[in-house]
């Protein structure tokens, strides 16, 4: 049988805001209670139960499904500035650089350019595999996959996919594969990255990113392959297939080559 990722072995508990947020400081300063006198017994330096208990802070603010980008910085940040305004952690100023360093490793300088780091909802795609149907083992590439939101939404919408995804963070992309070890997922650069291959491209970015997209998808997608985006339109170009409500969050996707009526006509059909 396929391994399970590590969340999908953990209890389905929806805790309203902010609960999440208390039970993830909560945990850590437990974590701290025993450490503390244990780094005092082994002549450990006094920092590290802090720190060990910062970076388990952060790791449990990984775990909540649905919980935005903000909510998760929220929750990885409690510890360490209640444990600072307290006046509790007697820690080098140095020490205090290691919550900038994950956000640096978690979004590196290089990847500014591009969308935040905001999830995929789930069953975001839930109405694309009746209208874009897949051959079993069709290549679907999730440019920028973050935390791997994305990638299970594909997975949800086309199981008998080869699911792929490609994230510049290396902290990211190391925790993209552990969620998701059915999905190949690798560390580079989206925009670098060939496309050729893949039947479905799949972003959720900015809309400034969607006329570049476009055009990457023009060079290297096989006519009859997908863009598929969510919220954000290509400018200029009418989408071949929308899904949502005005108003609601929208899943647009565009077929390169054409549209899926003029896919048997000969005549060429520009990109643009």
């Amino acid at each position: 049988m396929p391994a399970r990722p590590l969340t999908a072995a953990l209890p389905r508990l929806r805790l309203p805001w902010p609960l999440p947020a208390l039970c993830t400081w909560l945990m850590a300063w437990a974590l701290l209670w025993p450490l503390a006198p244990l780094a005092a017994a082994r002549a450990w330096p006094p920092a590290l139960p802090w720190l060990l208990a910062a970076l388990a802070g952060s790791g449990l603010a990984l775990l909540p499904r649905q919980a935005s980008a903000w909510r998760r910085l929220f929750m990885a940040a409690g510890f360490p500035v209640s444990a600072a305004l307290s006046g509790a952690a007697a820690l080098p100023a140095w020490a205090w650089l290691l919550p900038m360093g994950l956000l640096l490793a978690a979004y590196p300088l290089r990847a500014w350019r591009d969308a935040p780091l905001f999830p995929t909802p789930v069953d975001a795609l839930d109405g694309l595999p009746a209208a874009l149907p897949l051959a079993p083992g069709a290549r679907v590439l999730d440019a920028g996959c973050g935390l791997g939101d994305g990638l299970r939404a594909l997975h949800r919408a086309w199981p008998q996919a080869r699911i792929e995804g490609v994230e510049w963070s290396w902290l990211l992309r190391l925790a993209c594969a552990l969620r998701c070890p059915w999905a190949h997922v690798r560390r580079g650069d989206m925009w670098a990255l060939p496309w050729q291959g893949c039947q479905v491209v799949y972003l959720f970015q900015r809309p400034e990113s969607m006329a570049r997209a476009w055009d990457k998808a023009c060079a290297e997608l096989a006519p009859g392959a997908w863009l598929v985006s969510l919220d954000f339109a290509v400018p200029g170009r009418e989408a071949d297939l929308a899904l949502g409500q005005p108003g609601a969050r929208r899943v647009w996707a565009y077929r390169v080559g054409g549209s899926a009526a003029e896919a048997g006509s000969t005549r060429p059909h520009p990109c643009r």
